[in-house]
């Protein structure tokens, strides 16, 4: 397995810290707000990431941060007049919501910066014991003079990061790039107490503290926006690597940006658009296979006709998958012939390339073509079977569509059954939808058992009107959403 390292420009094969065992940290987002598109993309592919290692059989821990302290949340609160650990509480809980509609699984930890406060503050002091910070007011600096690889992440020297960067202009820094670690408390602002006075955490420290917290010296993968790396991750190994004198982190994962239509996603240009706006437009399921169908570290740009291409094509794989449901639930054959051997083979090569691709720096867009191969390859065999396919042939395929769903988290599976649930096959206990759906096609085929073909084709068109398109088979009624 290579994985990007932005660290060194290249990809690097990957040897974890722990034989068996992934340790991974990945920014979350600052809860004073729902979570928007740009907080999506990398939520969906690190959850991704997580899926694939636990998938070749390593033991994954992953911890995600919820920022709870922060200018944004302050100001937010103020505005709402509302307590700002209160208004945070209330993003996190609406971020679970989000973030599980996109099938993003919880982190095993989510460790929250007002409840690390003590982390925190041994970080600085151990920082300013080691004259890598210093004291100024009550606020507290990290001096970068103190850490001469400062720009080993970004590739900047001082001058071009100086450069471009909003820095404020504050007198009493020794640098004008040195940056807080605990700034000191303002009037109407939370603050906690501390050796400098009461104040609260800069942004930076949080992560450092937390990361090793939870997963030590050099863990394995830290991961986020391309928009972290400088200032905020460049930061984050100034902090770490300065107190403990060791490196930080092995491999570091960013992808890249959304853009709307070739634009940079930003409230100001008024493209900015949050994660339930457009689940109130297209399923989660598609949304996901959106964002894993372009390679995590090209851009990705978003418009509804992209969307809706998107749904199209997941509609093509889910096809294949009810097919091959379909032909599960009939009767066929226990012994093997050519052309089951054949299609046999086929799964297999399909199998090793799946695997190839993510091992080759976790090329999601490549393998959800394999995905479309896989998908030609069963409709192509079922054709070819002519209504008496192999059982044992059938089961490897669906093995295979649910191994590469493991992976890709597009459909949840039904736990007790371990069927892939996929919108629009009818499924017992699928839900209150499916299960009034299934109840119209009984109705119906009643009727077309009575031959009543006025009452049969009267719940086919109202069907049509709701959006749910019927296909008679000579293997039953399927249906599926239109578009």
């Amino acid at each position: 397995m290579e994985i990007y390292n932005t660290l060194t420009r290249r990809k690097e094969k990957f040897i974890p810290r722990h034989p068996g065992r992934v340790d991974m940290y990945v920014c979350g987002p600052t809860t004073y707000n729902f979570i928007h598109l740009g907080n999506a993309r990398p939520l969906v592919f690190f959850d991704t990431v997580r899926r694939y290692f636990q998938y070749r059989g390593y033991r994954v821990k992953y911890v995600q941060n919820f920022t709870d302290i922060d200018d944004k949340i302050i100001n937010r609160a103020r505005e709402e007049g509302v307590d700002a650990l209160a208004l945070a509480r209330k993003y996190i809980d609406e971020y679970y919501r989000d973030a599980g509609a996109l099938n993003v699984r919880p982190a095993d930890v989510h460790p929250k910066v007002s409840e690390h406060l003590p982390e925190i503050i041994d970080l600085i002091s151990t920082l300013i014991e080691k004259k890598a910070a210093y004291v100024v007011d009550g606020d507290v600096y990290f001096d970068i003079g103190a850490f001469p690889e400062y720009g080993k992440l970004s590739g900047r020297t001082l001058e071009e990061m100086q450069a471009g960067a909003r820095v404020e202009v504050d007198p009493r820094k020794k640098h004008p790039m040195d940056f807080a670690l605990w700034k000191a408390a303002k009037p109407g602002e939370p603050a906690w107490d501390s050796p400098w006075g009461k104040g609260r955490p800069g942004w930076h420290i949080e992560c450092s503290a937390m990361a090793l917290k939870y997963l030590g010296n050099n863990f394995d993968i830290h991961g986020g926006g391309f928009d972290l790396v400088f200032p905020h991750h460049e930061n984050e190994i100034a902090q770490a690597e300065a107190a403990t004198g060791r490196p930080f982190v092995r491999y570091w994962m960013h992808n890249g940006f959304i853009t709307v239509n070739q634009e940079k996603m930003s409230k100001s240009l008024g493209n900015f658009f949050l994660v339930r706006e457009i689940l109130d437009k297209f399923p989660p399921e598609v949304v996901r296979f959106f964002l894993l169908s372009t390679h995590y570290r090209s851009p990705l740009d978003f418009d509804d006709e992209k969307m809706a291409a998107a749904g199209r094509g997941l509609e093509r794989f889910k096809n294949s998958i009810r097919l091959l449901t379909e032909a599960l639930d009939q009767p066929s054959r226990e012994q093997m012939n050519p052309g089951d051997e054949e299609f046999m083979a086929a799964l297999e090569k399909n199998h090793q390339d799946f695997v190839a691709a993510m091992d080759d720096d976790f090329n999601t867009a490549l393998a959800v073509g394999i995905c479309f191969e896989l998908a030609r390859e069963v409709n192509a065999y079922l054709h070819n079977a002519a209504g008496s396919p192999c059982r044992a042939a059938l089961e490897k395929a669906m093995d295979l569509f649910r191994s590469f769903n493991e992976v890709l988290g597009l459909f949840r599976v039904d736990e007790r059954t371990g069927r892939i649930l996929i919108e629009g096959r009818p499924t017992k206990g699928g839900g209150l939808e499916e299960a009034l759906i299934d109840l119209l096609l009984e109705v119906r085929q009643q009727a077309r058992a009575k031959k009543d073909w006025a009452t049969a084709d009267r719940i086919r068109d109202r069907l049509k009107e709701l959006g749910i398109i019927l296909e008679d088979t000579p293997g039953g009624v399927r249906w599926k959403r239109q578009g």
